[in-house]
């Protein structure tokens, strides 16, 4: 991430980006969604007769320009979310107003009850500040099992991935075998810039969490997401004491 902090503001109230600049970001905006829509057509016309497709949606930017493709088109892929018991009230609040605006309903996906009781009672409320294992460990309860449940039955899922969020993710491909589910994933942002993303959700008035405009760009558990600096990675306030090349929660990574 550059020194100017895109995510926060509209496109046109940024002083530095002239008329021209702010047309050909737009063009670009809209040949790109032309490509995620098609990309997305496609996988439906492979795996959405039988509800085979759903699309994993963390309520991120990225996320929200997926949902709002895919409802606005009237796509025929399902739409699910993990609560993991630990998010932000904004999150919460983002979900609300997702359902609202668009007249649906999220499928919700939650932690085992005993497993996190076991978990909190073991290693403490907030273990997983003590030691990469306890935070993986909180991360596999909270998320990765629920994930699991979600996939279920399916043969494809989306996500809202990009190539450029962090080290981990540079060789994002638009489409994968995802080896850990046994099934095709689904990466349509990959090639999106965050200027690109945060173009859209302006030009097409898209909910989004209002903690980005509290300097956090992305954001996931309350007690594992920070503000970042200006500056900073995009990725740098998740998970902030651990070296920035193992910062995965365990959803994407590869076996």
């Amino acid at each position: 991430m550059s020194g100017e902090v895109s995510f926060l503001k509209p496109v046109a109230s940024n002083p530095t980006t002239t008329p021209q600049l702010a047309a050909e970001l737009q063009a670009s905006v809209l040949l790109k969604r032309a490509n995620v829509l098609q990309l997305l057509t496609n996988a439906t016309q492979e795996f959405g007769s039988n509800h085979e497709i759903t699309f994993a949606n963390s309520m991120g930017a990225e996320d929200m320009v997926l949902t709002d493709i895919i409802l606005r088109e009237q796509l025929a892929i399902e739409i699910f979310s993990l609560d993991t018991g630990r998010l932000p009230t904004e999150t919460y609040d983002l979900i609300a107003e997702t359902e609202k605006t668009y007249n649906t309903k999220l499928k919700l996906f939650f932690p085992q009850a005993q497993t996190v009781e076991l978990y909190v009672r073991t290693n403490g409320i907030n273990a997983f500040y003590e030691s990469i294992a306890l935070r993986k460990g909180c991360c596999y309860m909270r998320k990765v099992e629920p994930l699991q449940r979600a996939l279920a039955g399916k043969k494809a899922w989306i996500t809202g991935m990009r190539a450029e969020q962090s080290a981990t993710r540079t060789d994002l491909a638009f489409r994968e075998f995802d080896q850990n589910n046994k099934l095709e994933k689904f990466n349509p942002l990959s090639d999106w810039t965050e200027k690109e993303v945060w173009a859209y959700i302006r030009m097409f008035s898209v909910p989004y969490n209002k903690l980005h405009n509290q300097f956090y760009p992305s954001i996931g558990c309350a007690p594992c997401t920070r503000s970042i600096a200006m500056g900073e990675d995009v990725r740098a306030g998740r998970w902030w004491w651990e070296n920035a090349d193992s910062k995965e929660c365990g959803l994407h990574v590869k076996s």
